[in-house]
């Protein structure tokens, strides 16, 4: 694929603000896609999220434009809506549709099942609070940008899962059942919008070092354990997946969809 089948693209990365999504979006833009993200902050919008934004923009000579917003937030996506099809039509030189969505959303509890203090185990808000946010969020923003003509033939939406949605991990109860939840919504989305030339995929990714990683309480346990069945010897990194999805984007992968696909360097396979 060369660069210029990306260039004047635009894609809507879920979580641009860290992780895969940042690297995603920094990849792209590499490529010359234009950038439009969003990202949850707390009180003010971060600066540094910004200032990355900023630094993107200048360096690849791309529009690159991060929105904070609650991705789960009926109104928010509502009004999500509205700033992309703006962003992109004030820039008539450019495509004007989504080339690329990225759903990169780290976001719930991981509080266990049973406790005998209720307090100390997951509820039943938080509970459906995970699933919405890491899943359901899929299914709402692929329908309001398919509502929106904002996908055309050749489009792509990538879904980020993990080994969770098929192993037990300590306190990982919920977040895996919204990651197998995920890959249950892209096969559903994939069959439906193959007839329309839009290609859906989850990519499994192997233990990385990420800012979710870390609020993990059996973080050390889990890179130790993905350090020693690597064959690599090594973690996966968000640079190793933001490659894997801009090779997704060339225009010849057309007949991949639906799937689950493992990009950790063969972690998920060895014992």
């Amino acid at each position: 694929m060369s660069e210029k089948d990306l260039k004047n693209k635009w894609a809507v990365i879920l979580g641009a603000s860290s992780g895969l999504g940042a690297a995603t979006a920094r990849e792209l833009a590499r490529c010359g896609v234009n950038i439009i993200g969003f990202y949850l902050g707390r009180g003010q919008p971060s600066s540094e999220t910004q200032r990355f934004a900023e630094a993107m923009a200048q360096e690849f000579g791309v529009v690159v434009k991060y929105f904070r917003a609650n991705i789960a937030n009926d109104e928010k996506r509502a009004a999500a809506m509205t700033q992309i099809r703006e962003t992109i039509a004030a820039h008539p030189d450019s495509a004007q549709s989504v080339h690329v969505l990225v759903h990169s959303v780290a976001f719930g509890s991981l509080l266990p099942f049973l406790d005998k203090d209720p307090a100390q185990s997951i509820s039943r808000a938080q509970l459906e609070m995970t699933l919405d946010v890491m899943a359901n969020s899929l299914v709402y923003w692929t329908q309001d940008l398919w509502r929106n003509d904002l996908f055309v033939r050749g489009s792509r939406v990538f879904s980020m899962s993990s080994a969770g949605s098929m192993q037990v991990v300590k306190n990982y109860g919920a977040v895996g059942a919204a990651k197998a939840a995920l890959e249950a919504y892209t096969r559903a989305l994939a069959f439906e919008l193959a007839p329309h030339g839009i290609v859906v995929n989850a990519l499994l990714v192997g233990v990385a070092n990420t800012n979710a990683l870390r609020k993990i309480p059996t973080q050390d346990l889990i890179v130790g354990s993905a350090m020693r069945r690597n064959p690599s010897g090594r973690l996966t990194t968000p640079e190793d997946v933001a490659v894997a999805v801009r090779s997704l984007c060339d225009p010849e992968m057309q007949w991949i969809t639906g799937a689950t696909i493992p990009i950790d360097g063969g972690e998920i396979f060895c014992m």
